[in-house]
């Protein structure tokens, strides 16, 4: 789906279905950003992170989870963004966009382990407080 999301919005895209098919694209390619699943075949996504980023550091990493635990680990590897299923397309095409015209300097600061922007998107919709005898 996000492939179809992102051709249409005029981004050439190249998908893996694996781990080691996305390292072999980034070795192979070139590559301006990468959206990483957490939940891959075979490898972990972490690890698959961590691989991309020894042979690419500074490329842009947004990665994409299920798991609503996951924000202080990709705040330390220096992702780029972190973005919680169910996506909130608009927003996570605002998050490409942003990162893919940002300068060399915010990438540096994240491998440095420097203070950046970071991109947070909670999973969506948010969920609603309970209301019980008309008070939230």
């Amino acid at each position: 789906m996000l492939t179809r999301v992102l051709a249409d919005e005029g981004y050439r895209v190249l998908s893996a279905a694996d781990g080691a098919r996305g390292l072999e694209i980034a070795n192979t390619r070139r590559i301006d950003l990468v959206l990483l699943d957490l939940n891959l075949p075979e490898k972990c996504g972490w690890e698959v992170f961590s691989r991309l980023t020894h042979i690419k550091p500074l490329l842009p990493v947004v990665i994409i989870t299920a798991k609503s635990n996951q924000l202080f680990t990709a705040l330390a590897a220096g992702v780029g963004a972190l973005l919680e299923k169910p996506l909130h397309i608009p927003k996570m095409l605002q998050t490409v966009s942003h990162l893919l015209a940002e300068s060399i300097e915010p990438r540096l600061a994240r491998v440095m382990g420097k203070l950046t922007q970071f991109h947070y998107l909670p999973a969506w919709p948010q969920a609603q407080p309970s209301c019980s005898g008309g008070t939230c």
